[in-house]
């Protein structure tokens, strides 16, 4: 098994000038990680709803979770072979969806009420709060997606952490993933969705409905 480290990295950027913002703060992702890749699904009809529900292709998260977002993207992209394939740029991480305004939660739930994969907006998600972050692998050179278990937003047992039936190279890109933003940089996973890690602290932030554009 791959050893993973947390890099210095997260402590020099603990005391920048970036990180003393707010850890609630809202701030787009691409202001600290410039090279990572955004597929906002919500932007796009490619989702559950069908419909296009953001009006933005930046996406964002709560200051803190970028910080720790960012030691994950710079540890992958020290990693130059993955399960027997070389990758000479190394890996990176796509995001599929971060902060989501509460109103477009409520849309959602009405569609799909099944609080297993819409959390109920009464309630209100971890993505409201800035604190989720929806995540796949890219190889940076191509910037294709590596094989995983389920497309994004797939409502189904295969798309849990503890679906097996699946080719060892898929298991493989799915806990490398998981190893990544659990191990590296303290994200929780959610256990029916291998694509959505949480920010920890986050659970305490306020819940937000601002439309960003």
């Amino acid at each position: 098994m791959v050893k993973y480290y947390i890099y210095i990295s997260l402590l020099l950027f603990s005391v920048s000038s970036f990180s003393q913002t707010a850890r609630d703060e809202l701030v787009p992702v691409k202001q600290l990680i410039a090279d990572i890749v955004i597929d906002l699904k919500y932007n796009t009809t490619d989702n559950f709803t069908s419909q296009k529900l953001y009006t933005t292709d930046e996406a964002y998260l709560a200051s803190g979770a970028v910080v720790r977002l960012k030691v994950v993207q710079d540890s992958l992209k020290r990693i130059l072979t993955h399960n027997g394939i070389s990758y000479p740029q190394g890996l990176g991480l796509k995001i599929y969806d971060g902060y989501r305004p509460r109103s477009v939660q409520y849309l959602m739930f009405e569609i799909f009420p099944n609080p297993i994969y819409v959390a109920d907006p009464a309630s209100g998600s971890i993505h409201n709060r800035g604190g989720a972050v929806d995540v796949s692998l890219v190889n940076l050179a191509t910037g294709e997606e590596l094989p995983m278990p389920t497309k994004f937003d797939h409502f189904g047992i295969e798309a849990s952490h503890d679906y097996m039936n699946l080719p060892p190279n898929i298991i493989a890109n799915r806990t490398l993933l998981r190893d990544m933003m659990t191990q590296v940089a303290g994200f929780s996973i959610y256990v029916s969705e291998w694509w959505h890690y949480t920010y920890a602290p986050s659970s305490s932030y306020p819940l937000l409905d601002f439309q960003l554009r």
